[in-house]
């Protein structure tokens, strides 16, 4: 046990949040081919990274696609790689057909699939649209991820909830993963905090310092204990790191800035500046280490900056700043 409270892995992991990619500037609605779709799988796959992961918008500031649908393709290109949603927001979907689409999924990545949820919530239509109170996002991923571990029993399932209910279903075939796929939480709120602590496989975090992250898990350590849960070593503690290398520091924040702020309808700098990882090789290398040395044992990155520059991103991260992380990603 170390200080933070949590029996954590040494081994560092890095993977890689993105399958989208855009060859020429957008006259109109940006449509990938199946083949800018498998390139972005294949490079990410033979440049040693350890894993994929896909998000989850309904609507959303830029063009984005159904996590679940994407990995599924994903996971026929490459036979090596974990898989995850980074994150699936739930509380949009009725929890029983998302049991069963997700162990699936579960089969189709031969078992090497992580479910990343999240309450969601910045996009407050999203919501409307999908005829769910934002308000209740929280209750609602709470109660759903008890319907879905029912369900991925494979045995006959009764739930008698606030918003869900059903006597004796049985969904088979179950998850390939023994109890189904581990399910990491993202959020940083205290109430998030707690949740995960009580009830998850793992934290996913996002947009917060090394240091928050350590605050992080030493409040989810705490939850833990209250709720007499023993976490055991497979927990996850999971970090998303926008990530960009330049040639120096300013240009690296000069483009993360414009891609963030389109994607998040907002100035993003001062953001950028405070939780990205940004700058030459050794810089960016040295922001991972820290979230290491927090605690962080599953770095994923997305690389920003204009489109038409991403796989150019994943491949000087891997020829440059992967040998300087060589130590900490070997197993113990």
């Amino acid at each position: 046990m170390n200080d933070i409270g949590l029996p954590l892995d040494e081994r560092l992991q890095i993977g890689v949040q993105t399958i989208h990619r855009r060859t020429e500037p957008a006259v109109g609605p940006w449509l990938p081919t199946i083949d800018e779709l498998r390139t972005v799988v294949e490079l990410v796959d033979r440049s040693g990274y350890d894993s994929l992961w896909v998000g989850d918008h309904i609507s959303f500031h830029i063009p984005i696609f159904d996590p679940l649908l994407q990995l599924a393709q994903a996971a026929v290109i490459s036979r090596r790689l974990v898989f995850g949603t980074g994150v699936y927001l739930v509380p949009l979907r009725h929890p029983t057909p998302t049991a069963k689409q997700v162990s699936t999924l579960d089969h189709l990545t031969e078992g090497r699939f992580i479910f990343g949820v999240g309450v969601g919530g910045e996009f407050a239509r999203e919501f409307e649209a999908c005829g769910v109170p934002v308000k209740e996002r929280g209750a609602r991923l709470d109660e759903s991820i008890a319907v879905i571990r029912k369900l991925w029993t494979g045995q006959p399932a009764t739930h008698d909830g606030r918003f869900f209910r059903f006597e004796g279903v049985t969904m088979q075939p179950p998850p390939r993963q023994a109890g189904g796929p581990p399910i990491w939480c993202g959020g940083r709120t205290d109430a998030a905090l707690r949740r995960i602590g009580r009830t998850t496989d793992g934290w996913m975090s996002y947009v917060i310092t090394p240091e928050m992250f350590r605050e992080g898990l030493e409040k989810i350590a705490a939850a833990a204990a209250a709720a007499g849960r023993v976490i055991d070593r497979g927990f996850g503690t999971a970090h998303l790191l926008f990530t960009r290398i330049d040639d120096t520091y300013d240009k690296a924040l000069d483009a993360a800035t414009v891609t963030l702020s389109q994607r998040y309808g907002m100035d993003f700098r001062k953001a950028a500046q405070r939780y990205c990882a940004l700058g030459t090789p050794q810089q960016v290398a040295e922001t991972i280490m820290r979230f290491h040395d927090a605690g962080a044992r599953h770095v994923i990155l997305d690389f920003v900056g204009p489109y038409e520059e991403r796989d150019r991103q994943i491949e000087r991260f891997a020829a440059e700043a992967l040998p300087l992380l060589a130590a900490l990603r070997k197993p113990a």
